[in-house]
């Protein structure tokens, strides 16, 4: 803790100088900025779980107390309204009492409709940053989630800080423990819903607590991008695993996948191949490369992998060229990350908010953007056995690039994907999954 609260002054002061820039820029007051609120589910008298607003749990680690706001100009210090109710049917959120407090001035609120009297009384001249817009419009904000402000905002929050990238490597960290009781459960047996009990208890989260549903998929369900089932029983056979879980801490999110075999085989040897294929593509990384440059190069490793297990038949660039290999790969190589799982600014080309399109052979990318030190982003290349993409390849010339055999064969097995959480330095790249000791 003592590591990170030493970083924490120097995050503060960044988002400040943010804060201050785009408020000079745009001609606001500042920021009013919600955690957000609980959602009623629908004839019922509980709430969904609560999701705090990534704006708001940049500054300060409160992930789960709605109503709350922080109050933010980047010139004067950061104030924070507290929700503290007097209930005696839920648990009340403890008083703050951390290392980031002292960046604060806190005052307590025991009344959600009772904040317009701790914030600013000229309104109509700060910003709401929030999802909750018809109480923004209540407490007469006139100006909400203004456009050029997330544009600045989300371009910057791609460079983390110092504190930030300790979280995430801390959320790796955790991760790596789930992943690691996750490939023993498989080994020895355990089914699909099992296997996510020994992943939660490793990480010590629930359900709602990690960043994402976790697929855990086992055989052909890998083969469903975004499964997340959980079968109970066991299948018959026991042919591979594939599993896609990740872990918080302070709010900033770990996003890791792997893939086994049950059995010493030709599916473990693509295994193999394709977890060389990522390490190469993660070489690549360094500031000034386009991630949609990467994106491209793996298609290029994709087609060598359906040649050398005789998938396919012809050359790279046909396979490319003819989409054969975005059926065996449909997805983006990866995306950024940090507060969010796909963390913003992505597909942005400057502050201003210019946008970066995907290519248009490649529309499922998650990131387009120009790489700088101190991004993050996963790398996660793919190969499935997916029916209905592959039958498409079956209606027409294609077909004969195809070799269907191999295809049958492999269909038990689902697919690969392999993904790992890397921190791009001006010198180096910092594959957080694999330091911290997820090896393969």
């Amino acid at each position: 803790m003592e590591h990170l609260a030493k970083h924490y002054h120097g995050h503060i002061a960044e988002l400040n100088h943010r804060v201050a820039e785009v408020c000079k820029r745009e001609q606001i007051a500042g920021l009013v900025i919600h955690s957000g609120q609980p959602h009623r589910q629908f004839l019922d008298d509980m709430n969904y779980p609560f999701k705090v607003n990534p704006h708001f749990k940049a500054w300060l680690p409160v992930l789960d107390n709605p109503n709350c706001w922080l109050i933010v100009n980047g010139l004067d210090k950061p104030q924070l309204v507290f929700y503290r109710p007097v209930d005696f049917w839920h648990k009340v959120s403890d008083l703050p009492d951390m290392f980031w407090t002292q960046h604060f001035d806190i005052k307590m609120l025991t009344k959600a409709d009772q904040v317009a009297e701790l914030l600013p009384k000229n309104i109509e001249s700060w910003a709401y940053l929030g999802e909750h817009l018809d109480v923004a419009d209540v407490l007469g904000f006139k100006q909400r989630n203004p456009e050029a402000v997330l544009n600045y905002l989300h371009y910057h929050r791609a460079n983390k800080t110092q504190y930030e990238l300790e979280c995430l490597r801390r959320a790796n960290q955790i991760a790596v423990q789930g992943h690691l009781a996750a490939k023993n459960a498989f080994y020895n047996g355990a089914s699909e819903f099992e296997i996510q009990r020994a992943y939660l208890a490793a990480v010590g989260q629930g359900e709602n607590e990690v960043p994402y549903d976790n697929i855990i998929a086992l055989n052909e369900n890998a083969a469903i991008l975004h499964y997340t089932a959980l079968e109970h029983q066991n299948p018959l056979h026991r042919y591979s695993f594939l599993i896609d879980a990740g872990a918080n801490y302070f709010g900033y999110a770990s996003d890791i996948t792997r893939t086994y075999s049950f059995e010493k085989n030709n599916f473990d040897e693509l295994i193999q191949a394709m977890d060389k294929a990522q390490l190469e593509i993660i070489d690549m990384l360094r500031p000034g490369v386009c991630y949609t440059d990467l994106h491209i190069a793996n298609h290029r490793k994709v087609a060598q992998l359906l040649l050398d297990f005789k998938l396919a038949n012809g050359d790279v660039e046909t396979l490319i060229e003819q989409g054969v290999t975005a059926k065996f790969f449909p997805h983006g190589l990866g995306h950024m990350l940090g507060l969010q799982v796909h963390d913003m600014g992505g597909f942005l080309r400057d502050e201003r908010g210019t946008h970066i399109a995907p290519p248009e052979a490649h529309p499922f990318l998650r990131c387009t953007r120009v790489l700088e030190a101190n991004h993050v982003v996963t790398i996660e290349p793919g190969l499935y056995i997916i029916d209905t993409l592959l039958d498409e390849l079956k209606q027409d010339k294609r077909a004969q690039l195809v070799n269907w055999d191999t295809v049958d064969t492999l269909r038990p097995f689902g697919g690969i994907r392999i993904e790992d959480n890397v921190i791009v330095h001006q010198d180096r790249n910092e594959n957080m999954t694999r330091e911290l000791g997820l090896v393969d």
